[in-house]
């Protein structure tokens, strides 16, 4: 045990590189467009990434883990603009989201492992754990934002504020998902101020 006064030993092995993460990500999402869930392996993304199987396998534990976190990593680009007013707001984040899943790889993937989750209830949990909630801060944030503005009354009570956050980005992601990924149909300027128009309704008459 070192002595209080004597430094730790540093850690030995070879760091985790940031560059081999993000090939090996891109690996993946290009390697689902391609073959898809079911063929897609660990063998596969390696040797499209330039690095070994085992590189992999020391970052995730499977397939599941690896195209949970090559789909999230492009949510998390997402941003919400400060536009000057919570309308505004809504309706750019609504259409970079839809742009988000208009890319081929984004909607692959973001498809495939929905598809495995009914199936797998630890990939279910991973997605919540990795997408879901990461991406409620949009919510969180434009919320704060527009109470700031006067534009949405403070819920003083910390579990019904919880309970809007919530519900708010499950009527936003659902219906931008729904339109994009199952009926395929554009989500354009003015489909998104006519679907801000009618959420903000709501969230109005909810105040109320």
């Amino acid at each position: 045990m070192p002595s209080p006064d004597r430094p730790e030993p540093p850690r030995t092995g070879r760091p985790r590189s940031a560059a081999a993460d993000e090939a090996i990500l891109e690996a993946t999402r290009a390697s689902l467009v391609d073959l898809g869930w079911s063929k897609l392996t660990m063998g596969d993304v390696a040797a499209r990434a330039g690095v070994a199987k085992t590189t992999l396998y020391r970052r995730w534990a499977g397939k599941n883990e690896l195209v949970v976190d090559a789909v999230a990593v492009l949510f998390d680009q997402l941003e919400l603009p400060d536009l000057g007013s919570l309308s505004a707001d809504v309706q750019a984040v609504v259409l970079q989201f839809a742009a988000l899943l208009d890319r081929p790889e984004t909607r692959t993937a973001l498809m495939a492992v929905v598809a495995e989750s009914t199936r797998d209830e630890a990939l279910r949990h991973r997605i919540r754990g990795s997408i879901v909630d990461r991406q409620k801060r949009l919510v969180l944030q434009g919320r704060q934002r527009a109470q700031r503005r006067g534009e949405l009354p403070v819920e003083k009570d910390v579990e019904t504020a919880a309970a809007t956050a919530d519900l708010i980005f499950d009527v936003i992601a659902g219906a931008v998902v729904h339109r994009t990924l199952v009926s395929a149909a554009p989500v354009d300027e003015d489909w998104a101020r006519r679907f801000t128009v009618l959420l903000l309704a709501g969230l109005g008459a909810a105040a109320r």
